[in-house]
């Protein structure tokens, strides 16, 4: 399967509308998301180096011409104008691993149209799962509140290259290890496992399990000790633990029951044993939400394995992602669709510490004691930059969540930090949308904002007093 050909159809079609027009003057796309799921703060970037290889690796080939003219039921000679495409453009993007909010422009693409418009289903698709998954990881590191954290979803992800993606996301976001032996390999991050309960099933009894694991392996162990029954595992574990003097290191694993309970009881059993070195892990259908409330009932817990609800973001299982054009040709666009309209324009993000946010104008100076965050990632359809070495872009978010607002941060609830809107930009959109209401309605147009809101502005997204998610997000920047 080619990477050119993972597209959706409209984008072909499109693409070689502009071309049949000579429309391929220089066009730029916005890549925002348009509002926070359920219970998120904040967001974080992630998928843009991906994006970015792809980008660069981006050609359309004959064979993809081929694929292009069978799904439209045309003859190969009327895609031949797309033979030879690759990726020439600009893109401008927020930096791997960094705190975004809703209606921030996460990437921008300033391309000749039909590429940037070819280019759209896998750009949104690169930075939608990779920013959703993230998002929830460094919340499960918020949840543990100091408590290690691992990668268990592999097993239950939405496909093996999923599966990868979320752990490379997990050592970006702050965890401890993966079970993902390729991840790991790759990365220089901690691999992780313990044992399946039909390892212990396949024994003669537990303490046979134990026994032949431990031996196997020279290194602490990890023990799956609820096969059966819970105590009676601990107390066997704890056994064989002592009978080999293997305890330094070495581990439990809960995978089901009350965790808050038998990790109680657990820790009990393995303290009367006369081991308090030996750690208490967690498994289980575990996400932030249950890490939190372990953590905040004191349940003696050491590690938590996070894996199916973190690796397909059960609770929040998309992301309102939006690729919209801003710019062609020089002229600012915009859209005005109900609850889902646009602002014109290249922009820029500029930050203070916090994470207080203003969406201006690419051209715009910086407001005292901000920088820009969109940074120039390609010119000439090349890379331009190499990403932040992992631990560096870690220890660079683990920074930037700390500085949020303590209510953003909340696992249950949270207040989502909200951006401001420049001046410049509020003007420009304030010209754009007038312009078009005037070649929409002519003369008629209402004039008042009072009034544009109950025609045309009718529950729309955006507008300089609303900003790009609404009332709550709308204020002007100073």
């Amino acid at each position: 399967m080619s990477e050119t050909t993972t597209t959706d159809l409209y984008e072909v079609t499109m693409a070689l509308s502009y071309l049949r027009e000579r429309m391929t003057d220089s066009a730029t796309f916005s890549c925002f998301v348009r509002e926070l799921p359920p219970d998120r703060g904040f967001l974080v970037c992630a998928g843009v180096e991906s994006a970015l290889n792809y980008l660069s690796r981006y050609r359309v080939g004959l064979d993809d011409a081929r694929a292009f003219a069978e799904a439209l039921g045309r003859p190969v000679g009327d895609l031949m104008p797309l033979v030879g495409m690759r990726f020439t453009g600009t893109v401008r993007a927020v930096p791997e691993g960094r705190v975004v909010l809703a209606g921030e422009p996460l990437l921008e693409v300033t391309a000749p149209l039909p590429q940037a418009q070819l280019v759209e289903t896998s750009v949104l698709n690169h930075l939608s799962h990779q920013t959703l998954v993230a998002s929830k990881c460094v919340r499960c590191v918020l949840a543990a509140r100091g408590h290690a954290v691992v990668d268990f979803s592999l097993r239950r992800t939405h496909g093996t290259a999923a599966g990868l993606q979320t752990a490379r996301l997990a050592a970006l976001t702050g965890f401890a290890g993966t079970s993902n032996v390729a991840t790991a390999r790759a990365l220089n991050f901690p691999a992780v496992g313990t044992m399946a309960h039909s390892y212990v099933e396949a024994f003669q009894d537990e303490e046979a399990a134990f026994t032949a694991f431990a031996r196997c392996h020279p290194g602490p162990v990890t023990l799956l000790v609820d096969t059966y029954d819970t105590e009676s595992g601990v107390a066997t574990a704890a056994r064989v633990l002592r009978a080999l003097d293997r305890a330094d290191g070495c581990a439990v694993r809960l995978d089901s029951g009350d965790l808050k309970e038998l990790s109680l009881r657990a820790r009990a059993v393995l303290d009367a044993a006369g081991l308090p070195q030996v750690r208490i892990v967690a498994s289980g259908g575990l996400d932030e939400f249950a890490v939190h409330d372990l953590v905040s009932a004191r349940a003696p817990i050491d590690v938590y394995a996070v894996g199916t609800r973190v690796g397909v973001s059960a609770d929040a299982p998309y992301l309102d992602t939006a690729y919209k054009l801003v710019e062609y040709a020089g002229r600012p666009v915009m859209k005005l669709s109900t609850a889902k309209a646009t602002a014109p324009g290249r922009k820029q993000v500029f930050r203070r510490p916090g994470c207080v946010d203003v969406i201006g104008l690419a051209d715009e100076e910086p407001p005292p004691g901000s920088v820009p965050l969109l940074r120039t990632a390609m010119r000439g359809g090349m890379r331009c930059t190499s990403p932040l070495p992992l631990e560096d872009a870690r220890r660079r978010l683990a920074a930037e969540v700390a500085q949020l607002p303590a209510a953003a941060r909340e696992i249950r609830s949270p207040v989502p930090v909200r951006p401001s809107v420049s001046k410049p930009l509020a003007r420009l959109t304030n010209r754009v949308r007038q312009q078009i209401e005037r070649e929409v309605f002519g003369p008629s147009s209402p004039s008042s904002p009072e009034q544009r809101v109950g025609t045309v502005r009718a529950g729309s997204g955006w507008s300089p007093s609303h900003g790009p998610n609404g009332p709550a997000s709308g204020r002007l920047a100073p």
